[in-house]
């Protein structure tokens, strides 16, 4: 592997000549910086970040810590941090804890022993747990989803309440009384949010939420499979259900269609987040479409700009989804 003195001597220069090149920390003639990028990449060259970050202060590398990187909702999240920061020139060092608080705490610690300039982070279930590291650091930091007790940082979410509102509101719309929601497990903060938009529409057309209606399960297709199908088998089963994620819903059309009830011509599904498989199921999936890949551009964008120095006020911010109408949902029947 070439050396930064090897570049120097083949290039005619001394190695400080080429530190200020690379690091763009002093003025430098055109002709020299050219020969010296050109001997650079005819060696490959690559200077050690480390080294030049402990220089700088800078490694342009930013931490992210997320609860399940399983979640498609998350690599969708992802996919908006890492496409913002390369834009750039920042790098992403991911940590995924697997929802286990400690896990979480361990990687955060090694995320800024490595220098990082700047932390996004969902904190998972656990997430007061971290509070008091959290709130002991320096580097900056943007919750995205989960708000942090005692933490003041940026935060950027989705708003699942009007999520949740949205698609009670289209359920009611199409004359629909007995409406369901399946949900993730008792105290995910996101099904709970959602259940409060749902409620909220309700309560302002009269329609009374029945406790038998609110079904808590593991938020993914089988959970919602099972769910479904202890919903279809009350005496008075709903005709209209909100699932709080896709894959819920996705679980809930195949109950549907083994217990021979026809989607949507006797019972309307709709799922909160309109992953691509959505418009690929049978019937087609409505659902409340959410910013995501959006959410984590401007996360990624927010904590550049402090990083660079931004001292305003910390910002506090929700995005609102999108109803998308497809072929599971449809008129109640009379």
């Amino acid at each position: 592997m070439a050396t930064m003195k090897q570049v120097a001597q083949r290039a005619g220069v001394s190695t400080s000549t080429v530190s200020h090149v690379i690091n763009g920390t002093r003025a430098v003639s055109e002709d020299v910086r050219a020969r010296v990028l050109e001997v650079i990449d005819e060696m490959g060259y690559i200077p050690n970040a480390m080294a030049r970050s402990l220089k700088n202060d800078k490694s342009h590398t930013i931490g992210v810590s997320i609860p399940d990187n399983t979640n498609p909702c998350l690599a969708e999240l992802l996919r908006g941090i890492e496409d913002a920061a390369f834009e750039v020139g920042y790098t992403i060092m991911l940590c995924n804890s697997y929802e286990d608080a400690r896990r979480q705490a361990s990687h955060l610690r090694s995320l800024i022993e490595k220098r990082i300039d700047g932390l996004i982070l969902v904190a998972g279930a656990a997430r007061d747990e971290l509070a008091p590291l959290l709130a002991s650091q320096r580097v900056p930091i943007v919750l995205a989803e989960h708000e942090v007790a005692a933490v003041d940082s940026d935060f950027i979410g989705l708003d699942h309440e009007a999520t949740g509102y949205a698609a009670a509101r289209h359920l009611i719309g199409l004359g629909h009384r007995r409406i369901a929601c399946v949900a993730g497990p008792q105290g995910e903060p996101h099904s709970l949010e959602r259940i409060a938009g749902l409620r909220r529409a309700l309560q302002e057309e009269g329609i009374a939420f029945t406790p038998e209606y609110l079904v808590h399960g593991a938020a993914d297709c089988a959970g919602g499979h099972d769910a479904v199908r202890a919903l279809l088998a009350l005496a008075a089963p709903p005709t209209g259900i909100f699932a709080c994620n896709d894959l819920i819903a996705l679980g809930g059309l195949c109950a549907a269609q083994e217990s021979g009830v026809s989607v949507p011509r006797q019972l309307s599904i709709l799922g909160g987040d309109d992953l691509g498989m959505a418009a690929y199921a049978t019937p087609r999936l409505t659902s409340v479409s959410q910013p995501t890949y959006e959410m984590g551009r401007r996360l990624t964008a927010l904590l550049i700009a402090r990083v660079r120095g931004d001292a305003g006020p910390l910002r506090r911010e929700r995005l609102p989804g999108r109803l998308v109408v497809r072929a599971s949902t449809a008129q109640a029947n009379a």
